[in-house]
Formats: structure tokens, sequence, C-alpha cells
């Protein structure tokens, strides 16, 4: 009937799913994909009426707890955070990871809720969390297409998995297709457990447990993953469990047919193997009920399901038309108001006439009235105005809240504690300010740890965990191997079973390896299931200046770009990253706090409370005050700025430099606006390249603050050029701004203002 946009469903996959959740225990956690929803019944964790809730995007929570309607039909989520955003008792309750739907984007966070279950396990200081754990008895479940097994996050993850032995359980569900696309399109030798043989593990080598099943044979399935559950949870082996003869009765989703490009061969096999098919075979063959019976168990299924698709349509029709009568009420009073009367009856009626009406037809009634009345001043333009005032902040909530953290440990709610210096206080590199730092977090809380390429053994490749492995265990202070992708997947999962992750990333350039990851799981997290799951993360990394392609950037752009929903923290020395470690290991945001590369070295005088001090979010600094012009940067740039603005003070011009510290959150109570208005001239420095990250704080400041009311000259940005950093020092002098550069571009806006006081340097 056209009630719902799009569909896309597990048919055909029903009995590895009932088997699957047949074993799956109180604790236990799924991280799946859009086919999964028998299980999701099967566990009792979805409804008949919240499926088709989500068909329908219903907004209420209760119609579809999952997503708010937020997400497309199939993504399926449980509800791990209360009603005030604090974990619930995970160990009670029956878990799914909120789904994504990018193919295979599923496994690098199903490895970090497996590595949790060992962290549970094997380290003592985490046995009293018995909310989160018990003794890390728990499974990760994951569930992928045999398709999707081709993306390079599956064979990440899959590695990274063998090398941990972690309690993973990954079902492949392999059908013989990836929509359109053959088996032989995709996978090496035709199969993904032939494949992957060598995973196996021996007598004498550590790896996977593989198991293959066919889909349609029931007393296979539940032989399989019984046997698959006890490997993986008593011995914490993963297992690879390939369920192949799956079928895809309805192809794809409803946007296609498979009859498109199956052959008659095949839809004739899929016909006879059809797993509901051979279900009912073995009931009557072996299980001995009657086919009578069966056949009033089907009608009472399908009058079920017919009965919850009505209700869920009813709840959600009945939600929209809340607004709608309001309006219509509203309009019906105007036409005897206005003179356009005859136009606004227009409007009412196709308001009330439209079929299956939406929100937006309510809203653009109401929108095209108000333009009607614009001129006018009468009961009906107060209440319309009214009501759109209310169904605005409505929207909000229905489509735009929880991008990031509302609950009371959100990181702008944090208690701001100074730093504080005594006479006693070392003047030491900034490295060991940072080591101070971590040691103390480390200390302090059980729950926190940290891994990542180097970060073990060695301490990270600038020692900022130097010696900590050695004191904490290697539980808590880890190396990994060279896999971006995996290692924030691997801190998403702990994160979402209430540990403390650090997880690094070397340099700043390689986040691109970790990007869709980091933008489709972590930075949606809150949002897509409305304040249901929350992953503190911090990803720690570091970039800025150095030097050459890969090991100097500052794609800052990139990241405010793809990651709303993680705060983009940029200390410009290290005292400034210990407070704000400090503040985010409070708080339950996820944050990615970028270091300043060559900044390990330089001397700073580390606070006597190094452990305790926090600095807030979206609150800059001023570094130096000044009346002629506002120059705001960031990170290494604030050294670059700073200087400059001393040899510019010698030429007679006074510069306020800002440092703003935070770009997600920034400058949230317009500190820089009020310098603006002081100097009437404002330049925006960094290093990254034009457009990036220095225009989106020009539009901060002068869009969103308006600031742009003060300005005297032309705002101006100071950045990098468009390529990559070229090598050595005078690759990095060439490429990225310079104290020369920034003196220059401040020097010529004073000559413009006053060519008498300031001469034209080299005209």
């Amino acid at each position: 009937m056209g009630k719902a946009k799009f569909g896309i469903f597990g048919d055909g996959k029903e009995l590895a799913q009932i088997a699957m959740a047949k074993v799956f225990r109180t604790g236990d956690f799924r991280s799946g994909y859009y086919r999964d929803q028998t299980f999701m019944f099967a566990i009792g964790e979805l409804t008949i009426q919240q499926f088709f809730a989500q068909l329908y995007a219903h907004t209420d929570l209760v119609a579809d707890p999952s997503t708010a309607g937020r997400l497309m039909t199939g993504h399926f989520g449980t509800r791990t955070l209360d009603e005030h955003g604090h974990f619930r008792r995970l160990t009670d309750i029956k878990n799914s990871s909120a789904d994504i739907s990018p193919t295979a984007g599923q496994m690098p966070r199903l490895l970090g809720l497996a590595y949790a279950s060992k962290l549970y396990r094997n380290n003592p200081g985490l046995h009293h969390y018995t909310d989160f754990s018990v003794n890390g008895n728990e499974i990760a479940f994951g569930t992928i297409g045999n398709a999707s097994t081709s993306e390079g996050m599956f064979f990440e993850a899959i590695n990274a998995a063998g090398v941990l032995q972690v309690p993973m359980l990954t079902s492949i569900w392999d059908d013989g297709y990836g929509i359109s696309v053959p088996q032989e399109y995709h996978t090496t030798k035709g199969s993904i457990s032939k494949m992957l043989a060598g995973l196996q593990r021996t007598e004498t080598e550590n790896g996977f447990e593989i198991m293959t099943v066919n889909g349609w044979d029931y007393p296979a399935l539940m032989e399989a993953y019984q046997r698959a559950e006890q490997i993986c949870r008593e011995q914490h082996i993963p297992v690879l469990l390939h369920v192949e003869e799956l079928t895809q009765p309805q192809g794809h989703s409803t946007s296609g047919s498979h009859e498109r490009y199956k052959s008659k061969e095949r839809l004739a096999w899929e016909a006879d193997h059809d797993c509901i098919k051979k279900m009912r075979e073995w009931l009557v063959q072996e299980v001995m009920i009657l086919p009578e019976e069966l056949d009033d168990i089907e009608k009472e299924a399908k009058q079920a399901a017919r009965l919850a698709k009505e209700k869920a349509w009813k709840a959600f029709t009945e939600d929209v038309k809340r607004d709608q009568l309001q309006v219509t009420t509203i309009l019906e009073q105007a036409e005897g108001q206005s003179r356009h009367g005859e136009e606004v009856a227009l409007l009412r009626n196709e308001l009330t006439t439209t079929i299956n009406a939406t929100r937006l037809d309510t809203m653009r009634a109401a929108k095209k009235a108000l333009r009607l009345f614009r001129e006018e001043s009468h009961a009906a333009r107060t209440a319309l105005i009214a009501w759109l005032t209310a169904a605005e902040d409505d929207n909000h909530g229905r489509y735009s809240s929880h991008l990031y953290s509302q609950s009371d440990e959100s990181a702008i709610k944090q208690e701001i504690i100074p730093a504080q210096y005594s006479e006693h206080s070392s003047i030491v590199d900034g490295r060991e300010v940072l080591q101070a730092c971590f040691d103390a977090a480390l200390s302090r809380d059980p729950r926190v740890l940290a891994f990542g390429e180097d970060v073990g053994k060695i301490g990270d490749v600038n020692q900022g965990f130097a010696g900590l492995q050695a004191k904490h265990g290697e539980l808590r202070v880890t190396d990994t191997g060279i896999r971006e992708c995996t290692i924030i997947g691997q801190g998403i999962g702990a994160a979402l079973r209430g540990l403390r992750p650090i997880a690094e990333i070397q340099y700043l350039d390689y986040f691109i390896y970790a990007l869709p990851t980091l933008s489709d799981d972590l930075a949606c997290l809150q949002y897509r299931t409305k304040g249901g799951q929350k992953a503190p993360l911090i990803i720690r990394t570091r970039g800025h200046r150095l030097e050459g392609v890969w090991h100097a950037g500052s794609q800052i752009g990139m990241l405010l770009h793809s990651l709303r929903g993680i705060y983009i923290i940029t200390p410009r020395n290290m005292t400034q990253a210990a407070g704000f470690y400090n503040t985010m290991l409070k708080s339950d945001d996820p944050a990615v706090i970028i270091e300043c590369l060559n900044g390990y070295r330089l001397k700073e005088r580390i606070p006597d409370n190094i452990g305790e001090f926090t600095i807030p979010l979206g609150v800059p600094e001023v570094l130096r005050e000044g009346t002629d012009v506002t120059i705001v940067t960031y990170g290494s740039m604030c050294r670059v700025v700073m200087e400059a603005a001393e040899a510019l003070e010698q030429a007679g011009i006074s510069c306020e430099v800002i440092d703003a510290q935070t770009l997600l959150p920034f400058d949230v109570s317009h500190r820089i606006a009020d310098s603006v208005k002081k100097t009437s001239r404002v330049i925006f420095a960094d290093e990254d390249v034009p457009g990036g990250a220095s225009s989106f704080m020009m539009q901060q400041v002068l869009e969103v603050q308006n600031a742009y009311r003060y300005l005297d000259a032309k705002p101006v940005t100071i950045t990098a050029r468009e390529h990559r950093p070229a090598y050595a020092s005078d690759g990095d002098y060439f490429t990225k701004p310079n104290p020369e550069i920034v003196f220059e571009t401040v020097y010529e806006m004073m000559h413009e203002a006053d060519a008498d006081k300031f001469p034209s340097l080299y005209r």
C-alpha cells in the first residue's frame, strides 16, 4: 500500500537465527546487520509491532526503541542506557549493539565487544564490575552476509580476533549472492570457510574454530551452535560459523527483484530448500506433528503479524494526526479572520484530504499559511506561530537530538579543576607530563586501558606511556598490530561494555584508515539510538608540524566534516592535553585528542595535581591580549602565531592571540566575538588546506557569533598550501604557515587601514 518507504528483510535465515538465539544468554552482545529480525524476535528484544513501527519510521521510543524512527528498517539495538543516560545492569539483559548499514561495518565493534570479555576475565581489578560482566563469560555474537566478507574490515577483525583469542562467534549468512552478484565474484574458492581454512586452530597453534552447516538443517544448526557456544564461552576461542545453502526469497530489498538475476534452476532450488519449508518437513517427519496443526500455527502467526502491522500503523498515524488536527483547527479559525480566507480553506482541504499525511505535510501547510498572514494580526496567526514554535522544538527532539551525551556525565558538564603549581613543580619534557597523567589515570580507575601500535612495550613512539606497561600490566597498556580500523573497533566495543579505553592512532595522517568506523559507527551512536547507547572512547593521536607527506598532517577539516558526534580537541601543549584527558575520562562522550607532534621534548612545568585538573571544552584561551587584530588558531600554530605577534609588537601592531583549544565544541561563550568587537579585525590561522578548519572557524565566528557586525576589514584565513607537506625543514617552511607569513598577513591588513603608519613591506 506504499505505507513504508523501504524494506529489507532476513527471509531465508530464520532457522539459523533461531538456533543462534537458543545459545545467546543474558549479558551477551550482538553486533550484526540488517537481516537479523528473527534473532531479535527470538531473544525477546523485538516485537512484531516494533518491527513494523521501524518500517514506518515512527519516532516514538516506545514504538521503536532501537532507533526512534531514525534508521531504515532492519537496524536493531537494545537500550543499554536508562532514561538518565546511565548504564543499565548489562549482565541482566540480552544486548544488541546498534546496527549500521555499511556492510562489514559491524565487525570492528564486534572485536571490541569480545575483547572486553577477555579483559573482564583476566584482569582481577575488574571482577567487581558485575553490572558489566560476570568474569568475562559473555560472548560477542557477530553476523555478516557472505558477500560482505570481501570487505577489508572483515579480514582485519578476523585476524585481530585470532591474535587476541577473544570470545567472538561470527556467523556468516551465505545465500550465494551479494545483491545480484554471485559468489564467484566475491570469494576465492567460492567459500569463505575454505578460504580461511588456515585460521583453523591446531593442538599447537592458536586460531579459530571453523565450522560449516547448512542453513535449512535445524538439528545440525542446533548442534553447531551449541558446540560453538561452549568453545567460545568456556575457552575464549573465536569461532567462525559458516552457514551455507541459505536462500533470500525476496531478493536484496523491496527496491528490486531476485528473479532478475537468478536462473530458473536457482529459483527452483531455493523454493525447495527454503528453511521454513524444510523445517515444516522435519516437524512432520521427525517430530511427528500433524500437517493440520502446522497449518493452524501458520494461520495464527499470519493473523498475529497482520494485527501487529495494523496496530503499528494506527499508532504511527495517530501520533502524526495530533499535529495535523491542531493545524487544521487553527486554519479553520483563520478562514474567518484572514482576508485570504479562500486560500486558507484550500490549504486546510489539501491537508485534510492528503492520503497518509506526514509531519512535513502539516509543517508545510502551517508555513504556507503564515506567508499569507505576514501582513495581518489576528488570533489564528498568533496560535499558528505558537504551534510552529512548539512543533520545531518537538521535531528537533524527534530528528536532531542526542548528537552528544545529554546525561549528567556529559563532557561539557564536567567540573573545572584548575591546574595547581608550587615552587616544587618540576620543569620536564612534555612527554613526561603526559606520562604522569596516564599513570595517574591507570592508577585511579581499573577500567582505564590504553592500546595501539607501539603503545605497550616501548610506551608509544613519543614515550607518553613509557614504563607504564611494566607498572600496570600488559592488559592495561598493550600493543596492537598495524590495523587502525579495528583499533577503533576494539575501543568502541570495550567502551560499550563499561570500560574506559584510550585507543591510539599513531599519526593523524592514518585516521583515513579508521574514518569509516569513526564516522559510521562511533560518531552517530548516541544519535542513531536517541540516547540508548554510548561508547565514551578517547582516540589519542598526534599531528601538525613535523616532516613529510604522511607524518605531518593537519587534516582537521576532514574530521570536522565527518565526525560530528565526537569532540575534536586540539591542545597546544602536553599540559593542556593532560587536562583534556582528565576531563574526558570523567565524561561519557567520545573524543579525539590531537597532540602536537613537535611538542614532546619541549619543556613544560608539570602541575602538582596532574591526575585531577581538568580543562573545559569549548572555552578558548587568550594567550596574548591586543587591540589591533584578533588572531584565532590552535595546536602547534599557537607557537608560530605567538612568535609573529612578538615581532608585530615591535612594528607597532598589537595582536590578540586566541587559542580555540577545542574545535568541537567551538567557543560556546562567544569569547572570540568579544575580541573582534574590540579589534575590528580577525584572522583565522591553521595548518589545514584552504577552506578547511580555518573556514570552519570563520563560519562559527562571523555567522554563528555574528561577529561580522564588528569588522572594519575583510576577514582573512592563513592556511597551508593545497598539497601535503613537503619533506625536511624547508619543505615544512614553504608548505605550512610560518611566522613570516603571519607577520606579512597581519601587516598588510594594517597597511590597508593606515598606509602612512604602516608603509608597504615589499613595494
